[in-house]
C-alpha cells in the first residue's frame, strides 16, 4: 500500500527498490597488513543515475520502460517478431539487446573496436552476450544486431550525430562481428552434436559443457537448453569445478602481493628530465618489495629521473642505477598516477645517499624511431583511406612497432603498397624536426594534433611536429 514504509526492503535485494544515487564517503587507506589509516584529503564521491530519474518521472518500474527505449524496443518487435511485454526470458533478452547495442555502437563511433585485447575484448563480449541472448530466447540464427543502428542514429542525431555520420561503418562492423560469433556457435554446436552421437549416458559431463563454455563461447544455460531438448542433464558439479580451477590457474598467474612504501628520504618525486639529459645524478626516496608468481622485486621512487615510464603503448626505457661498485638493471619502469616507479630485481645496499641513473640509449633511440613511424603511419592512413581512420592501440618496442586503427575492411594490396610508398617517402624527404615544450592542450588541437575518445592529457602538453604539420 502507498501508506506502507519501504524501509525493510533495503539492502535485501528485492527487484521493487532501485538504487537513484549513492554517496561513498572516503576518508582511510587501507595497508597491506589489513589496518586503516586517515587520509589527508577526505573526500565523497558521488554517482546519480540520468535514465533512473527518468524512470521515476514517467512513472515506469523500468529503466527499459522509458521512453528512451520505445523506439529501439518496437525495432526489435519488428525484426524478430517478438514483442516486449511479455515476461520471462524473451522481455530479458530484448533488455539486453537494446541496452547492449547502444553500448557497443557509442563505443565504435567513438573509435574502439572489438578486439581480443583490453578494452576491445570487452566490448567483443559485450556483443557477444547480446549475440546469445538474442540467439537463445528471440530465435535469431543469423546477424541482425546491425540493423538496430539505424535506429540508435535516428534517436540521437541531435545529441551523438557521429553514429549517423559513421552509420555504415558501424553496420559493417557489427555485421562483421555477428557472422564471426554466430559461425563460433555454429562451431560449437557440431562439436556437441559429435559428442552426443558417441554418448550415451543420461549427463553430459561438466568438463564438456566447459570446453563449450570456455572454447567456443557457449554460457552454461545454453548447452543445458540443448540437453534438456535431448532428454539430457550437465553435471554441473564438475562444471563448476572446471570453472574454478581455470579461476585459480588465473590467479596464480597474475597473483601479486605489494609491501608498504618504505620511506627513505623526504622531497619532491618523480621529476622527469629524460628529454634532455640520458643519466641524472638522483636519491630514492621510497622503496617497497612485489612478490608475484615469476618472481621478487623490488620498486624505487627517485627524485628525478632519465627514465621514460611505459605509456600509451610504448615500452619504457631500462638502464642502470649505480653507485660504487654496487650496480642495479632496471627492467621496467611505469607510473602510478603522478608517481613515475622503477623496477630492479635486487634490494639496494644502503639505499641513502647518491645514485647515478643513465638510461641504455640505443634502445630510447629506437624506441623513438618507432614512436615517430607510428604517426607517420596514421597520417598515411587517414590520407589514403579517410579521416575515419583512428588510433586504437599500439606497440612500440626497439625492435618492432604494432599499429591499431579503425577500419571495417581488410586492406588492399593496392591500398598497402601506397601507404608504404607514402610513409617511405615522408622518411626519405628528412622533414624538419621541431619542439614545443609546455604547450596548452588547446593551442595543440589548432596546430593539428589529434585527441580521440579514451586518451588523456593534462592542460599543457609536449608537442613534437615534423614539416609545419
Amino acid at each position: 500500500a502507498e501508506t506502507d514504509s519501504a524501509a525493510p526492503l533495503l539492502n535485501t535485494g528485492n527487484p521493487l527498490v532501485i538504487e537513484l544515487w549513492n554517496l561513498v564517503f572516503i576518508q582511510y587507506n587501507r595497508r597491506s597488513d589489513g589496518s586503516l589509516e586517515p587520509l589527508p584529503l577526505k573526500s565523497v564521491d558521488t554517482g546519480m543515475g540520468l535514465e533512473r530519474l527518468a524512470m521515476v518521472l514517467q512513472g515506469k518500474t523500468s529503466t527499459y520502460d522509458i521512453d528512451l527505449f520505445q523506439a529501439l524496443r518496437d525495432r526489435v518487435h519488428q525484426l524478430t517478431g517478438v514483442a516486449y511485454g511479455q515476461g520471462g526470458f524473451q522481455d530479458v533478452a530484448i533488455r539486453v539487446v537494446c541496452d547492449h547495442i547502444r553500448a557497443i555502437t557509442f563505443a565504435i563511433a567513438d573509435g574502439q573496436l572489438p578486439s581480443n585485447t583490453g578494452a576491445g575484448y570487452i566490448l567483443r563480449r559485450l556483443l557477444r552476450r547480446a549475440v546469445r541472448y538474442a540467439y537463445q530466447h528471440l530465435g535469431q540464427q543469423r546477424p541482425f544486431l546491425y540493423q538496430l543502428v539505424p535506429t540508435l542514429a535516428q534517436l540521437y542525431q541531435d545529441t551523438f550525430p557521429e553514429v549517423a555520420q559513421q552509420s555504415e561503418t558501424l553496420q559493417r562492423v557489427i555485421q562483421g562481428e555477428e557472422e564471426s560469433f554466430l559461425h563460433t556457435l555454429g562451431r560449437g554446436l557440431a562439436r556437441l552434436e559429435a559428442f552426443l552421437a558417441q554418448h550415451s549416458g543420461p549427463t553430459i559431463p561438466g568438463k564438456v559443457a566447459f570446453e563449450l563454455y570456455d572454447t567456443y563461447g557457449f554460457p552454461l544455460d545454453l548447452t543445458q537448453l540443448l540437453a534438456r531438448e535431448r532428454g539430457l542433464s550437465v553435471d554441473l558439479t564438475e562444471f563448476e569445478a572446471e570453472l574454478a580451477a581455470q579461476k585459480a590457474r588465473s590467479r596464480q598467474a597474475t597473483q601479486r602481493r605489494e609491501g608498504d612504501w618504505i620511506e627513505i628520504e623526504e622531497g619532491e618525486h618523480s621529476h622527469f628530465v629524460g628529454y634532455d639529459q640520458y643519466e641524472a645524478r638522483v636519491r630514492i626516496l621510497r622503496m617497497r618489495e612485489v612478490k608475484e608468481a615469476r618472481g621478487t622485486s623490488y620498486h624505487l621512487v627517485l627524485d628525478q629521473t632519465p627514465f621514460y615510464p611505459e605509456g600509451g603503448g610504448q615500452l619504457s626505457d631500462t638502464g642502470w642505477l649505480r653507485r660504487g661498485r654496487q650496480t642495479l638493471p632496471v627492467t621496467h619502469v611505469y607510473r602510478e598516477q603522478d608517481t613515475i616507479i622503477h623496477v630492479v630485481s635486487q634490494l639496494p645496499r644502503d639505499p641513502e645517499g647518491e645514485w647515478l641513473a643513465s638510461i641504455d640509449v640505443p634502445r630510447r633511440e629506437e624506441l623513438s624511431r618507432h614512436h615517430t613511424a607510428t604517426h607517420l603511419l596514421h597520417a598515411a592512413l587517414r590520407t589514403i583511406l579517410g579521416s575515419h581512420v583512428r588510433q586504437s592501440g599500439s606497440l612500440v618496442a626497439p625492435d618492432r612497432l604494432r599499429f591499431d586503427f579503425t577500419h571495417p575492411q581488410r586492406l588492399s594490396p593496392d591500398e598497402l603498397t601506397e601507404i608504404e610508398a607514402l610513409v617511405n617517402s615522408k622518411i626519405s624527404a628528412a622533414l624538419p624536426r621541431r619542439e614545443y615544450r609546455d604547450l596548452p592542450y588547446e593551442e595543440a588541437l589548432k596546430k593539428g594534433a589529434l585527441a580521440f575518445f579514451g586518451e588523456k592529457y593534462g592542460d599543457r602538453v609536449r608537442l613534437i611536429e615534423f614539416g609545419g604539420k
